[in-house]
């Protein structure tokens, strides 16, 4: 039997090899492979001397030979195949082991000149893999060292391969090979948005407690390539397993949070924050996030952006909270939480802020929708006073929640006062009744009214919203401006004696 090994990771290579050896197999090898075997008391017989001809192009071409693919793509039960081989003085290769080039690695680097990642483009290599990967019917291909003890282990026991195992080695060098292929084409295609065809690589992160029901398989996967992702650098440190919807809601907290350089919270439930808030200390932004809407906020998601101190600590662990995420944790703070068995206690060690760059994904039925992040921070800059006055807290709080309602599922609506929501309406198919929604979670739970501030993340379509608000004591809007009856809305508004900034943006979420 004769094994053909080419690797630019060399972990685990030479135990690999030497088990194989001692399995009687005959070691093909190039390069840089074949000189580490070889140092390593193997022997080896080199690519060229299977070929006859030397490496060439420096290193370019190694493995593109017909006597190197003939041998991995002969069906050993085929006439006409064995015929070919006999013909030419072949002998079959049974096992291909192939690392690529890290050409993602190189990619990666900051400063790195095009022509030196370019280098990193492995040809021969994806080729061993896919023909090895085409013939595993009578082929093994491992790519990953991880399945170099699995291999061992089958040959040893029983002479070869399970037919299973060579389909799933299969499967996983193919899978190796197309994601090889996607982070290529995404760095050629780096200047372009919106190329005419879209390759994702993603790599199973998490498995997952279960999915958005009971009865839903789920699993996390992370867009290779990126540095930073949902889970990037985050540790957990107890709780129970997460669940899709733990994941789905703590994105949306963290997108969220995100907006805020102050100390600040975010309780979300459902994809939607149900209690934000902001202040000079975390422990305060706490405090206001969670009695902006303590009834919504049982069973949440809970994001801080600030470490989680003692008394911090404490008062989560007087709450029913399912995840809890911040960049640190002091050891009293720790000794609260262990009250909490089942809470999923999440420890960003990265503390730095999600990347810019990355496009928004919606999944649709057959096919993707892509879109620039609605990342932008609005300032105060590039709003206008329509009428009105506003006094430099409602301008705080105006923006506080222009920040809060392109988080919240369309229609939206967020009333604030005192860097707090005091209530939101979120996902309503009418405008009014988002207003109606928001207004009325804010009386339920005793907030004053009085003098707050109303965020739309659209346009009032007509003056009825807006006047639901000003009946009940809101005295400044942010709005997108736009609609038809813009002149009603405003007249509206002036006439209680209100103010109303245009955005002139729009914030749907849906």
């Amino acid at each position: 039997m004769r094994a053909l090994i080419s690797v630019y990771d060399k972990t685990g290579l030479v135990p690999f090899a030497r088990g194989l050896v001692e399995l009687t197999f005959e070691l093909v090898a190039s390069g840089g492979t074949a000189g580490a075997l070889e140092e390593a008391g193997l022997a080896v017989t080199r690519v060229e001397d299977v070929t006859g001809f030397p490496e060439m192009l420096e290193g370019r071409v190694k493995t593109l030979h017909p006597r190197i693919h003939t041998a991995i793509l002969a069906r050993h039960d085929v006439a006409n195949d064995l015929a070919s081989l006999e013909e030419h003085g072949i002998a079959p290769i049974d096992l291909v082991c192939v690392s690529l080039y890290p050409f993602e690695r190189a990619a990666d680097q900051p400063d790195g000149a095009d022509e030196d990642v370019v280098e990193m483009i492995d040809v021969g290599g994806p080729s061993l893999l896919r023909a090895a990967a085409k013939n595993h019917a009578y082929v093994t291909v491992v790519c990953r060292p991880e399945d170099y003890g699995e291999v061992l282990g089958e040959l040893r026991d029983g002479g070869s391969t399970s037919l299973e195992t060579r389909r799933r080695l299969a499967a996983t060098a193919f899978a190796a090979s197309a994601a090889y292929e996607a982070a290529i084409s995404a760095w050629f295609q780096r200047d372009e948005p919106f190329p005419e065809t879209r390759s994702l690589a993603l790599d199973r992160t998490l498995e997952l407690s279960y999915g958005e029901n009971p009865h839903q398989r789920a699993a996390y996967y992370a867009e290779r390539g990126r540095r930073t992702h949902l889970l990037s650098r985050v540790e957990q440190l107890r709780g129970k397993p997460l669940s899709f919807n733990n994941l789905n809601d703590l994105s949306a907290a963290r997108l969220l949070v995100r907006e805020f350089d102050d100390p600040a919270c975010v309780i979300v439930k459902h994809a939607n924050p149900c209690g934000v808030g902001v202040s000079e200390t975390i422990e305060d932004a706490y405090a206001r996030a969670l009695a902006a809407d303590p009834v919504s906020a049982y069973g949440g998601v809970v994001v801080v952006n600030r470490a989680v101190s003692a008394a911090l600590g404490e008062a989560l662990a007087d709450q029913f909270v399912e995840v809890l995420f911040a960049p640190g944790y002091d050891e009293q703070a720790m000794e609260a939480l262990a009250r909490k068995t089942s809470m999923r206690v999440l420890n960003d060690t990265e503390r730095r802020a999600l990347t810019d760059a990355e496009p928004d994904y919606r999944r649709v039925l057959g096919g993707l929708l892509v879109q620039d992040r609605d990342w932008e921070i609005d300032e105060r800059d590039g709003m206008e006073l329509m009428c009105g006055q506003v006094s430099d807290e409602q301008w705080a709080d105006l923006l506080f929640a222009w920040r809060v309602v392109k988080h919240v599922t369309s229609n939206a609506i967020v009333v604030a006062r005192g860097g707090q929501t005091i209530g939101i309406g979120a996902g309503q198919m009418s405008r009014v009744d988002a207003v109606r929604i928001a207004l009325e979670k804010a009386r339920e739970l005793g907030h004053e009214l009085e003098g707050a501030v109303l965020a739309s993340d659209a346009f009032f379509p007509f003056a009825d919203g807006a006047q639901l608000a000003l009946d009940a004591g809101v005295a400044a809007f942010a709005q997108p401006g736009g609609s038809k009856r813009d002149a009603e809305v405003l007249e509206a508004v002036s006439a209680a004696g209100a103010a109303m900034v245009f955005t002139h943006r729009r914030h749907f979420r849906h």
